[in-house]
């Protein structure tokens, strides 16, 4: 899964390319937040891991009529993206201390208000990031941020591969 404040800044940049898409920004807000703060991620990820979004699914549970669904499934193409399209290293013992490192520069790019009910769980420490860079990780919220939800759902529902087929993490180069 992306950190939090990578899908907040996703969530953002998406309300400046559609303006007139969300109607309700808390809402859409506690959308994006929802799949990561409960216990059994595989369940709101649709899949045996967070890493491991089945987007189809979603559609056997929810659709995007409303904005909190509408963060939710921009949450779940966020991490599609991420573990299937972005991320060229994985490393369990360094993504985290990468998102905390990354945070605060992020938060300030993006204008993330981080909402209450995850403040407890955003973390920002100093360093250097050893597989996420920074410059790359604005542009990976920049171009995710311009996804179209209904084209996407479009696809998911047509059987597109390139919304549907999983890298798992095993297929992508790791570090210790």
């Amino acid at each position: 899964m992306a950190g939090y404040v990578i899908h907040l800044a996703v969530g953002e940049k998406y309300l400046k390319f559609y303006p007139n898409e969300i109607k309700n920004y808390d809402d859409f807000i506690q959308g994006i937040i929802y799949p990561d703060s409960v216990a059994d991620k595989s369940l709101t990820h649709y899949g045996p891991k967070s890493s491991e979004v089945n987007l189809r699914d979603f559609f056997n549970d929810r659709d995007i009529n409303n904005d909190f669904d509408k963060g939710y499934f921009l949450h779940l193409v966020t991490d599609y993206l991420f573990y299937n399209k972005f991320l060229k290293t994985f490393s369990k013992k360094y993504i985290y201390d990468d998102y905390d490192i990354l945070n605060e520069a992020l938060e300030k790019e993006f204008q993330v208000k981080i909402p209450s009910k995850v403040k407890d769980e955003v973390f920002y420490k100093t360093g250097k990031t050893k597989i996420l860079d920074l410059k790359e990780t604005i542009e990976f919220i920049t171009e995710t941020a311009k996804s179209n939800l209904k084209e996407i759902k479009t696809a998911v529902l047509n059987g597109d591969k390139n919304w549907l087929e999983i890298r798992p993490l095993a297929k992508i180069k790791t570090i210790d």
